[in-house]
């Protein structure tokens, strides 16, 4: 079971819930919201996904709306793995 660390004072909407409940799932560590930024495209609802491998972990994109948020994971999983519990995280509101 991960952190969630909060340190911000803005998130997208609907973020936090999500993260909290993808830190539930096992072989999760610290999860590290970071940069909010406004896209050229839109996304009516919340799409996360993996952009890149960083050391000790995945960086993922937040996206909803016109927004996009920066996302740092720390976990020892393959992208695979990683990305289906992604895929199966339902936010508990």
């Amino acid at each position: 079971m991960g952190r969630l660390v909060i340190s911000h004072s803005t998130y997208l909407d609907g973020l936090i819930p999500w993260l909290k409940a993808l830190s539930r799932k096992d072989g999760i560590g610290t999860i590290t919201p970071g940069v909010i930024k406004r896209s050229k495209g839109r996304s009516p609802t919340m799409q996360i996904k993996i952009t890149c491998e960083i050391k000790g972990g995945y960086k993922l994109l937040a996206r909803k709306g016109k927004t996009v948020q920066e996302v740092f994971l720390l976990s020892k999983l393959s992208k695979e793995d990683l990305l289906r519990k992604i895929k199966e995280t339902k936010p508990k509101k």
